[in-house]
This record gives structure tokens, sequence and C-alpha cells, in this order.
């Protein structure tokens, strides 16, 4: 067995993710501008915190913004502020995150879906240490660590002309290539025995082992969503299974199909290789599962699942549960 490395709440045998730890480490003292590059689905934010966590700025704010999820029009005043009366909405003067993260971190998720208007201003903000709240010429200064983090090939997108190039050298001054899962594949016993004790505790079960048969399916599986879908399958894994132990019949059916051979498919008829049907049987059992995990109760049963009571409540009258 090959020795566990650890950082923050990172865990990891392999030697690639060794080799990560070990640069954080080296500049986890200073100020130096971290971009981390990886699939989705690899850790990246988690990465983020554990570096914030583990420098002289543990204490002080970590604040996180996807730049690819808030509209364009709303992102520039999210980062920078805006002062009162700066336009019709703005009725009182509201810090953006850059303030709020000062003497800390700022991680930007996804960086390169900035647009290039503000790509210029966050260049600015990290070459002056300032920012302009929208509608204020009055400088404010700021101590801000950034992380950066993205999914695209920012050099290529440079290239492109949607990227520009003097910011792309201002975060690249310590670059982390991430690496997927399925490169990494010695971590993924160490990360299903978190996962388990992990939704043990969240649940409330006690599943205490995996049946040979699923714990090779799970190794062999590709895992294009990386350690975020190893988690969703092992939680779901739990609520599924029965006896203290997880079995393939607890495991979701892409994984089984893509495991198997080629020539095993033809096997298959088409409505067993249905995704809609096999994604509305795997939600019924997910939800009578959460009902029995939590006797009945629809709220607690709600939150198991991670959506809203009403939600809940439709999917029960949609597939006629009582």
């Amino acid at each position: 067995l090959k020795e566990e490395h650890r950082f923050g709440n990172i865990i990891a045998r392999s030697l690639k993710m060794k080799k990560i730890f070990d640069t954080i480490e080296k500049v986890s003292g200073y100020k130096t501008t971290v971009l981390i590059m990886g699939e989705s689905g690899t850790g990246k934010e988690l990465l983020a915190r554990a570096i914030h966590y583990n420098s002289l700025r543990a204490e002080r704010p970590f604040i996180a913004i996807n730049c690819g999820a808030i509209p364009e029009n709303l992102l520039e005043s999210e980062l920078f502020g805006y002062r009162k009366g700066a336009f019709t909405d703005a009725v009182r003067t509201k810090k953006g995150l850059f303030e709020e993260a000062n003497g800390g971190t700022l991680f930007l998720d996804e960086v390169g879906e900035l647009p290039l208007l503000l790509q210029v201003k966050l260049l600015r903000a990290l070459q002056e240490e300032e920012i302009r709240r929208i509608g204020d010429n009055q400088p404010i200064k700021i101590d801000v660590r950034i992380v950066a983090a993205t999914v695209h090939d920012l050099a290529k997108k440079v290239k492109e002309g949607t990227f520009r190039s003097d910011l792309y050298y201002r975060l690249n001054v310590l670059s982390i290539n991430l690496p997927p899962l399925r490169e990494r594949r010695e971590d993924i016993p160490l990360l299903i025995d978190h996962f388990l004790r992990k939704f043990n505790e969240k649940l409330g079960t006690k599943i205490e082992k995996i049946s040979s048969e699923a714990y090779k399916l799970l190794l062999n599986h590709n895992w294009p969503g990386n350690v975020r879908e190893l988690e969703n399958i092992i939680e779901r894994a739990i609520i599924l299974s029965s006896n203290n132990i997880i079995t393939e019949d607890a495991l979701p059916p892409e994984i089984k199909i893509r495991n198997l051979p080629e020539k095993d498919l033809s096997s298959y008829s088409s409505d067993d290789l249905s995704l809609k049907k096999a994604s509305r049987l795997l939600e019924i059992d997910l939800i009578k599962k959460a009902l029995k995990v939590s006797k009945g109760n629809h709220t607690k049963a709600a939150k198991i699942l991670e959506i809203s009571h009403r939600a809940l409540l439709y999917k029960l009258k949609e597939y006629n549960l009582r």
C-alpha cells in the first residue's frame, strides 16, 4: 500500500497528487497567484480552499465566485461593488467581493468565462492592488490573494482572442494541473472509504462494506464526472442499499453498461438501454429509500435527496408513491 497523503481536507495516494501538495506547501506563505486547471468535478474549489486554509491568510475570508454562473451585467457589480445612485436600483452603496475578501483569498472559478471588458478591470485590480466601485472614482486599496480555476485551455483562448494574454500571464504565476480521477485510480479506494464515512454520518446509516462485484465496477469506471461523480454515486448507493452492504444493484445503470465488453451490449434491448427509463426507476428507488431512512418525514427526505419539499411532493404524486 502506498502512503496516504493529506492536504487540508484532500486525501490521496497518487504520486501526481503528492507532487501538487508539495508544490502548494512551498508557496503557502506567499501571496502568489495560483491558476488551477482541471476537468469539471476534479475538486478545484476544494484545492483552492486547502491553499487558503494552509496559508497565513487562514483566519481571513475565503470568498468564491463562479464567473460563468452570473450574467455579465451583474458580474461587475458582484466583483467590484457599486456606489449609491450608480444606476437605477443602486439604492445603497454595496461592497464587492474584492472588498469582502480583503486580507484573504478570492477564488475566481471558471475565470475563462470572464468577458473581455471585465478581464481589463481584473487585470488592473491585480496590478494596482486597488479597485473602484461602479459609479465611484475613488480607488480602494485591497490586499487579496487570487486563486483562479478553469476547465478551459486558457493558452488556446489567448490564441483565439477570447482571453487577454496579459491577464493570462498575470494569473499563471503558479499553475496546477489537477488530474482527472481516471488518471489517478490508486486514489479511488481511499475516496470510496472517505465518502462511505461521510454519508453514513450524514444519513445515519451503517453501510460497512461494498461487494467485490460493485467494487470492481467502481474501480474500472472511467469517471467522466471525476470525484464529484464518485461522491454522488456513493451517496445514492448508500440510500439504495440494505443489509449494510453496497451491491452492484445499488449502482446506476451507466456504470454497469460502461464496464461491459462491447460484445455484451448486443444482448441488451433498446428498452434496457433507455436512459430515460433507467433514470425514472433510479429516482423512484431513491425516493423510497429516502422515505425509509427519514421514517416517512417528507421534509427530512427532501433534504436527503437535496430537492425542495415541493419538488418531493410533486414526485410522490407523479410516481404514485405514499
